[in-house]
């Protein structure tokens, strides 16, 4: 028997917030990532890993927002926990092994394939495994062609952002790029969803217990709590926000600078342009015609 689903129990609440929570953990991973190709050693690598933990964590936080307005009308729906956070954990590494290609390597060519194919995979493996964290009175169905288109756009979604993180400009630039991003993600979601179909193991009944909305919300705290604090690193670093290279300090390289060459071989320290003058002057005095 074939299961009644309904994918907007709350109507456009749940995906509206869901848009937004994606466009939130890709504005402050894609900034992130965009931070950590301007720094060499390991703070290139802590920037990568706070932007892939905080696109993950945002593509996590959608899916489930928007999982909050599923129900099939015969069967309760309930969740397994270590698979459900076993989908965060699968979102996180592999969007971080995408962006760790990029941030070495450049978004360009090879790299940027490479890197957008491995992202958009992950995506599209959180959904699923997310999905099989469902447990209900039926088996879950895919139609398989929706199932590659969902996929495809995963990747190509994943691909137009890495690009847009190597792009280093301002902060309305990331804006509108977090803003694709998250209409690409939920549209993934959304095209996922429609290739469901759900079919129900004997007869139907009256779904009871509780709602999807009260089953999930407290799993989401910590993935929250961590776009949260992602978002104050974000405020409190100028040049996240400006992404102006005149703002670099010494732990910073400019492209194509070698990553061992820092501030201090780029300019004079302040120490050393006091000096200048009297080096010079110095310099001048051993040239006069009394000391030849």
């Amino acid at each position: 028997m074939q299961g009644t689903v309904d994918g907007f129990s709350y109507g456009l609440v749940t995906p509206l917030v869901a848009y937004l929570m994606a466009c939130l953990g890709g504005a402050l991973g894609l900034r992130c990532t965009t931070r950590s190709m301007l720094v060499a050693g390991r703070w290139r690598a802590g920037w990568l890993t706070l932007g892939a933990a905080a696109i993950g964590s945002g593509i996590w936080t959608m899916h489930f927002v928007a999982m909050m307005g599923f129900r099939v009308q015969q069967t309760p729906v309930h969740y397994d926990k270590p698979m459900t956070f076993a989908s965060l954990a699968v979102a996180i590494v592999m969007v971080g092994i995408g962006i760790f290609i990029v941030g070495y390597r450049g978004a360009t060519g090879t790299a940027l394939f490479t890197g957008g194919t491995i992202t958009g995979l992950g995506v599209a493996s959180m959904h699923y495994l997310g999905m099989a964290s469902m447990r209900l009175n039926g088996k879950l169905e895919y139609n398989t062609v929706t199932v590659a288109a969902s996929v495809i756009i995963a990747v190509v979604a994943a691909t137009t952002a890495l690009w847009a993180a190597g792009q280093v400009r301002g902060f309305l630039w990331s804006v509108g790029a977090s803003l694709v991003m998250g209409l690409a993600v939920s549209g993934m979601h959304y095209m996922g969803m429609a290739a469901l179909s759900v079919h129900l193991h004997g007869a139907a009944s009256t779904p009871d217990g509780e709602s999807p909305a009260a089953l999930l919300a407290p799993m989401m705290i910590g993935p929250l709590a961590f776009l949260l604090l992602v978002g104050i690193v974000v405020m409190f670093d100028p040049l996240v926000i400006m992404g102006k290279p005149s703002a670099w300090n010494s732990t910073e390289r400019r492209p194509g600078v070698p990553a061992h060459t820092t501030a201090t071989h780029l300019g004079r320290h302040p120490e050393s342009r006091s000096r200048v003058p009297h080096q010079h002057s110095r310099r001048s005095r051993s040239r006069t015609p009394q000391n030849w």
